[in-house]
């Protein structure tokens, strides 16, 4: 059974920046690419970032994309997610999710193609 257990979230002010931690057991989390998602109150859950399980590549929603940075110590079996120049809009709850393919070619953007999630840590940016 694979966990995952976020870390990082809290209040931080428009322009301040946080840094998101997702500790991984359970399986060989360097197989597996990563992923960052988000949900604010009363919208769906959405595809945040991504990162492939060898750490080579990162992938950005364009709403994140040079602000957000998405890395990986596979060695620590940690995921990270280092957040600047936070927006209003940033303000969600941030979960971290395992892809279920092994060691996949096509880093992948939707819920259902991970398997296990963690149960999310709260960013709020006030203004």
């Amino acid at each position: 059974q694979v966990q995952l257990v976020e870390s990082g979230g809290g209040l931080v002010q428009v322009g301040g920046s946080l840094r998101l931690s997702c500790a991984a057991s359970g399986r060989t989390f360097s197989n597996y690419a990563m992923g960052w998602f988000r949900q604010a109150p009363g919208k769906e859950r959405e595809w945040v970032a991504a990162v492939s399980w060898g750490g080579f590549n990162t992938y950005y929603a364009d709403s994140v994309k040079g602000r957000f940075t998405i890395s990986r110590d596979n060695a620590k079996n940690t995921l990270y997610l280092q957040m600047t120049s936070l927006k209003p809009e940033d303000t969600a709850v941030y979960y971290c999710a395992a892809d279920r393919v092994y060691r996949r070619i096509a880093v992948v953007s939707t819920t259902r193609d991970y398997d296990y999630w963690g149960q999310g840590t709260q960013v709020t940016v006030s203004s």
